[in-house]
């Protein structure tokens, strides 16, 4: 059991630890590594506000499913008590009717903002949006402001920008920072001390990775999310990491071959483990049952030429790996917005000379691996050694070319079609290359070694 929660003859000493000196971070970490009842227990233990930092935290695991084991009164409060942005996270993991029984316990303005957040699609700038933020009118003095922050900053999720609406239609026209504020007369306009520029915003349907880019381009702390000239919230730079740290984690899953999990690894039951894995395993086995389709198309070659198969391996692998180098890169760049959809020929045409270069330095490998092996009588390949060095040689480039242009292809086409690109994970284009890689090689040897081996 983690040193911070001991066994329940030190259940009092570590509630009081909790309460006296350990960060909150400290505490979740250590919250995630218990057991569900344990945490549950520890929790009902905790002081009210020490609770609410707690669940304030996104990286407490099963949040939604602690919330539901608390008295619903209590849950209620401490819903009330959250940001904005962090209790709309836990209400939309809840099932019905916990969700309903719930929402019921809040005060109807906080029920009618949540369900408003809740209504926006998931991963869109206003499902993560927090309407706890500081605007003023514009025709306040920058002491005014400064007073009503002193007031508010308890109940605001950040007080670093300030949001400048005009008095009459509460449109948003300026932003400032804290420091502009603190540095200004106490007597200037709020107006007088902002930049004279527009305030960089996003629209409630934004998608989360656009947000993040704006934020990461203009170097913003948060960014408001306005509707109509109207800011309905802003989205703060804790929040978009959080996004982007799981939908990362969803990503390196898929790049393996698998579904995203819905909980950390150390958490999943055995059941579920094996089912988000055991699927696209079988796809991905039926898949490379094409590569047994193709070696026996080719079984009279290798009845003959019994030492092509040597480097089968060699062959798969090269043309895999330079694929999956490619789909990564790809997928990334489309990721960041360095590319989009009408790039692809771009893209085709920068990977077509950079495979043919990958194939050639591999191909001279293979080329000096047979010849050296041959030379020192490690193994001998017979009297045509050197065109086997030469149908591999020539191969590699093949292979490894046409690995580099469908690896990079590939997420375009799942994009173009709908899918997620993340979804041409390097397993799949493995198992693609790997049939046409034998394709590919025997095709070759054909060439090379008819009137010979052939």
């Amino acid at each position: 059991m983690n040193e911070l929660f001991p066994v329940a003859g030190d259940e009092a000493v570590a509630i009081a630890r909790i309460l006296a000196n350990d960060h909150v971070a400290d505490v979740v970490e250590a919250l995630n590594h218990e057991p569900r009842e344990t945490a549950i227990e520890l929790l009902c233990e905790v002081p009210f506000e020490r609770l609410v930092e707690i669940f304030d935290q996104p990286e407490l695991d099963g949040a939604s499913e602690l919330v539901e084991a608390l008295p619903r009164a209590k849950a209620g409060k401490l819903l009330t008590a959250m940001s904005v942005d962090r209790a709309a996270d836990i209400l939309r993991e809840l099932e019905e009717p916990a969700r309903s029984e719930l929402l019921v316990e809040l005060a109807p303005p906080l029920r009618a903002m949540l369900l408003a957040i809740l209504g926006y699609p998931e991963g869109s700038a206003a499902s993560l949006m927090t309407t706890e933020f500081v605007s003023v009118p514009s025709d306040w003095t920058v002491g005014r402001t400064l007073d009503y922050i002193r007031k508010v900053e308890r109940t605001r999720e950040t007080i670093y920008a300030i949001y400048i609406v005009d008095p009459e239609t509460h449109v948003l026209v300026r932003s400032t920072g804290l420091r502009r504020l603190i540095t200004g007369e106490p007597d200037a306009l709020v107006m007088d001390v902002a930049l004279d520029r527009v305030p960089v915003t996003v629209s409630p349907l934004t998608d989360s990775e656009k947000v993040a880019q704006l934020i990461s381009k203009y170097d913003l702390l948060a960014v408001p999310v306005v509707d109509h000239g109207n800011i309905l919230g802003i989205v703060t730079i804790d929040d978009i990491i959080d996004t982007m740290v799981e939908g990362t984690t969803e990503d390196v899953h898929r790049f393996g071959g698998m579904e995203a999990l819905d909980e950390p690894y150390m958490k999943m039951s055995f059941l579920a483990m094996i089912q988000k894995r055991a699927g696209w395993l079988c796809a991905l086995f039926v898949s490379e049952m094409l590569t047994a389709n193709a070696m026996q198309s080719y079984e009279g070659e290798l009845e003959k030429a019994i030492v092509l198969t040597l480097f089968i391996p060699l062959i798969m692998s090269s043309g895999g790996n330079s694929g999956s180098q490619a789909t990564s890169l790809v997928i990334r760049a489309l990721a960041l917005r360095e590319i989009g959809l009408g790039d692809w020929w771009r893209v085709a045409l920068r990977e077509l000379p950079t495979g043919l270069v990958l194939g050639s330095i591999l191909g001279v490998v293979g080329v000096c691996r047979i010849t050296l092996w041959q030379y020192f009588g490690f193994y001998n390949y017979g009297p045509h050694w050197e065109l086997i060095a030469a149908t591999v040689g020539a191969a590699l480039v093949g292979i490894v070319t046409f690995g580099s242009l469908s690896g990079s292809m590939l997420p375009f086409a799942l994009k173009r079609i709908g899918f997620d690109p993340a979804s041409a994970s390097a397993p799949f284009v493995a198992t693609l290359v790997d049939v046409t890689g034998l394709v590919i090689y025997f095709s070759v040897a054909l060439v090379i070694l008819h009137g010979t081996l052939l």
